[in-house]
């Protein structure tokens, strides 16, 4: 499984709306990024309209091709340019972070019968 996390921008005198938008996403919107895979999905929003997304998946380049391929990605998408600073939307490719740390894989390895304790 993959943990994907991303960051975009919203302008930020646009941020309300988008977030009013994200409280009631369409049902087939919905339903598109659970049958293409994606899983535990949040989006997070910081008053200067920094957006970052985090999600699970098996794949997620092929997450992302399957909603491509859907009609209503296209117009969820096209309905949320608006809101976007120029550079930041999905269609210019939300800028994926590198994940740095996760607690459970750290614990799963100490409890791992071959594990060595840290140097110190």
């Amino acid at each position: 499984m993959e943990r994907v996390c991303f960051r975009m921008q919203v302008d930020p005198a646009r941020l309300d709306e988008y977030v009013a938008a994200h409280r009631a996403v369409w049902p087939d919107m919905l339903e598109a990024l659970e049958s293409t895979g994606w899983r535990n999905y949040s989006l997070f929003a910081d008053p200067t309209g920094m957006v970052i997304g985090y999600l699970e998946t098996d794949d997620y380049e092929a997450a992302q091709k399957g909603m491509e391929l859907t009609e209503i990605n296209a117009a969820w998408q096209k309905s949320m340019s608006p809101f976007f600073a120029e550079g930041g939307s999905f269609d210019a490719g939300p800028e994926r972070l590198r994940e740095v740390f996760h607690l459970e894989d750290q614990l799963a390895q100490l409890s791992a019968p071959h594990s060595a304790p840290p140097q110190q």
